[in-house]
């Protein structure tokens, strides 16, 4: 067994309420063991027997879609992968350490192609700066997220793929919680 979390997009967002109660229990009906939620946004954490990884996605996607009614893209991470996301340091420490920069991270189901990276590229400006690498791209905001003109929204519509985003924090959170 080992132990996974799930980033789940539009759980508490956009009219989709959902208690973190009853998403724990929606998981443990899939078998999943050790199952718990990490803030309501959407973090759930749990132990499975090795599968492949895409299937395992699917597999809750599927679950949930017709357990609440509507889609949840699924993006699930090991625990050394979370480890291996928050390690990386894509932008120099002075520009992340400035006051007001924050750092959110994107989880997608595959690498982003080439020309949707470069595409992205083109909303780099002095408020917002990305990285991609891997199955993560990562957004710095110098200054509030709501007031760069950047979105969740617009960023699956530049890569044209689905992608959720959390905060570095949030991450780290799990991180110490759960390693």
């Amino acid at each position: 067994m080992a132990r996974y979390i799930a980033f789940l997009r539009a759980i508490n967002v956009g009219g989709h309420t959902v208690k973190m109660e009853h998403l724990r229990v929606l998981f443990a009906e899939l078998g999943f063991l050790e199952v718990a939620t990490f803030i309501a946004s959407g973090n759930v954490i749990f132990e499975a027997p090795a599968e492949n990884a895409r299937a395992r996605e699917e597999r809750i996607e599927a679950h949930l879609g017709q357990a609440l009614g509507y889609d949840v893209a699924t993006f699930v991470r090991s625990l050394s992968e979370l480890a291996a996301v928050l390690d990386y340091r894509p932008f120099p420490a002075a520009e992340f350490d400035t006051a007001g920069a924050t750092l959110s991270i994107a989880f997608l189901r595959g690498p982003p192609a080439a020309a949707a990276v470069a595409r992205l590229g083109t909303f780099r400006s002095p408020v917002n700066d990305f990285r991609a690498r891997g199955r993560e791209i990562y957004w710095l905001c110098h200054g509030r997220t709501s007031e760069s003109g950047f979105s969740g929204a617009l960023l699956e519509k530049t890569i044209g793929m689905p992608a959720t985003l959390r905060n570095v924090n949030t991450l780290r959170g799990i991180a110490a919680k759960y390693a």
